[in-house]
């Protein structure tokens, strides 16, 4: 049952929203952009944006739910899963987003309570690396903001719920930033 949420999880992870709206409208947003909600409005405007969170959120929350069916104490299977497809996509050459929005919906389901209070803190990191420190460090708030929030969310989760979901889905992510950060803090 493990390596079946895994693999399913992995595999809807794969299904990465802004490469499909991209390629829908002929081109693929990895070749100027990462293909998350962030990079979508870059490129594509707030309607495009809002389609592909509202897939990526769905991809993670179905990936939980999956979970929580088949095995209600593997959902940091189904965390682990969706966003490493998110990030390494099969579908897509191993080149995908940041995973943020994918685990925000794996945490919708978990643990709501720890993800309100998550995204409460990402929502005060943002304007202030927006103001200091965006052009020195060159990283996209969004994925700054989730490396700073997600240890406090772990605090959180610790309290309310969603720790090994939370710890599981930010691996991936931590490791995907230092990737794109060496990279040249692409996006």
């Amino acid at each position: 049952m493990p390596a079946l949420i895994l693999l399913t999880s992995y595999l809807l992870g794969s299904l990465v929203s802004g490469v499909l709206y991209s390629r829908a409208r002929g081109a693929d947003i990895r070749g100027r952009d990462l293909p998350g909600a962030s990079g979508t409005y870059r490129q594509y405007g707030a309607a495009a944006a809002a389609l592909v969170t509202g897939g990526d959120l769905l991809r993670g929350a179905l990936a939980a739910l999956l979970a929580q069916w088949a095995a209600p104490d593997l959902g940091w299977l189904a965390a682990l899963g969706v966003v490493l497809g998110h990030c390494y996509p099969v579908f897509f050459r191993f080149r995908g987003g940041a995973g943020i929005v994918p685990l925000i919906g794996v945490l919708l389901v978990t643990a709501p309570l720890t993800l309100l209070l998550t995204l409460g803190v990402a929502a005060l990191v943002i304007p202030a690396y927006r103001a200091w420190g965006q052009r020195r460090v060159g990283l996209n708030a969004v994925p700054f903001a989730a490396a700073v929030a997600v240890p406090l969310g772990m605090l959180f989760a610790a309290r309310y719920g969603g720790l090994p979901e939370l710890l599981a889905g930010g691996a991936v992510m931590a490791a995907r930033s230092l990737h794109l950060l060496r990279r040249g803090g692409a996006a």
